[in-house]
Order: C-alpha cells, then sequence, then structure tokens
C-alpha cells in the first residue's frame, strides 16, 4: 500500500461519524416513505443501526457531547423503527 492508499483509509478504532449513522436512517426513512424496500430489509436495517447506536451511547469512554448525539439518532431510529412495525 502506497503512502496515499494508506491516507485514505479510515480508522476503525474509534465510533463510526454521526454524520454517517444519520445519513444511514435518513436514508431508511427515504426508502419506507417511497416504498422502495422491503419491510423485512428495512426491519433488519433499523435493528443494526439501533444495535450500534445503542453500544455507542453505552460506551463508557464516549465523551458526553458526543453521546448526547448518539442518543438523539438512536431515539430517532427506534421511533422509525416503530412506525414500520404498524
Amino acid at each position: 500500500m502506497t503512502r496515499d492508499e494508506s491516507d485514505k483509509t479510515e480508522d476503525v478504532g474509534g465510533p463510526p461519524e454521526l454524520e454517517n449513522l444519520d445519513a444511514a436512517v435518513s436514508h431508511v426513512d427515504q426508502l419506507i416513505s417511497s416504498g422502495n424496500i422491503a419491510m423485512s430489509a428495512a426491519k433488519g436495517i433499523l435493528y443494526s443501526l439501533i444495535e450500534t447506536l445503542g453500544a455507542l451511547v453505552g460506551d463508557p469512554d464516549l465523551p458526553a457531547h458526543a453521546r448526547a448525539g448518539y442518543e438523539g439518532l438512536l431515539e430517532t431510529a427506534r421511533e422509525l423503527r416503530s412506525r414500520v412495525e404498524k
């Protein structure tokens, strides 16, 4: 791997970026609203997102300011899941 290639790799040691998780939740919401995703697929994706967010919120090393963002997104994902399950 060249130096340029290594500079482009993500740091897998830290938590996922909040913006990326927010984009994933928003994308699933858009797909559900448009009817372009099977409900079983949406449920599976939301389950994974909720599990990931729950693990992040439970991380004692996560700074408080970051925890608040993840908690808000976790609540949004849970609300979306409840809409899907109806």
